[in-house]
Order: C-alpha cells, then structure tokens, then sequence
C-alpha cells in the first residue's frame, strides 16, 4: 500500500497539484474542498512556514500523532521549515513528498 500511494502522490506533484495537495490527494483524492484549501500551502506558504507535505501529513495522521510526525518528518528532510529543507539541507520537494506518505502511512487514521 505505501508504494502505491507514494506512487500516486508522486504521479501528481506539479501535475497539477503542489506538495501539499499531491499528498493529501494520495488518501482522500474525492476531497476537493481539502484539495483547494491545501492549494494555498505549498512553496513555503503552509502555517508557520512548515513544508507544505509535512502539513498536509498532520490533517491526515491523528492529533496524537503530531510530535512523531513532525521529528521523523524533520530527521527525513532536514527540517519542518520550507525555507531550511530547500535553502540549507536542498531536500529536493519529491523527497518531502515521499517521507510525509511514508508517515501518513504509518500514523494514518482510516487514510
């Protein structure tokens, strides 16, 4: 199931969907008011900064999950920040993308 899905985020990224968008499309692909909100959250505008497939990966994964989520996603691609994993660590966005299916995969409520 996790390649799968890894393979269906991938398949999307940038066609047509951001970061963001093509994770949580992976899971929940006939949402599309959560597809069109997470539309503003790629290329470093998610809340705080944080790597829009990182928050994507929190809506899906359970609130109890949060702290993990985001210390593996950090230990994957750098950083929780867009500007760091790009800037500092050059994570390439596929990479971001790959580690936050991995993780909704692994902390995932029904996804």
């Amino acid at each position: 199931m996790e390649s799968e899905k890894i393979e269906a985020a991938l398949s999307k990224f940038r066609k047509p969907y951001n970061c963001s968008q093509t994770v949580y499309a992976a899971f929940r692909p006939e949402d599309s008011a959560g597809l069109e909100e997470l539309a503003k959250c790629g290329g470093g505008k998610a809340p705080g900064g944080v790597c829009g497939s990182l928050h994507a990966a929190l809506k899906l994964c359970p609130d109890s999950a949060e702290n993990d989520v985001r210390a593996k996603f950090a230990e994957a691609a750098g950083s929780q920040l867009c500007r760091e994993i790009k800037a500092v660590h050059r994570t390439p966005c596929e990479k971001c993308v790959e580690a936050a299916v991995r993780l909704v995969c692994a902390f995932s409520r029904g996804a």
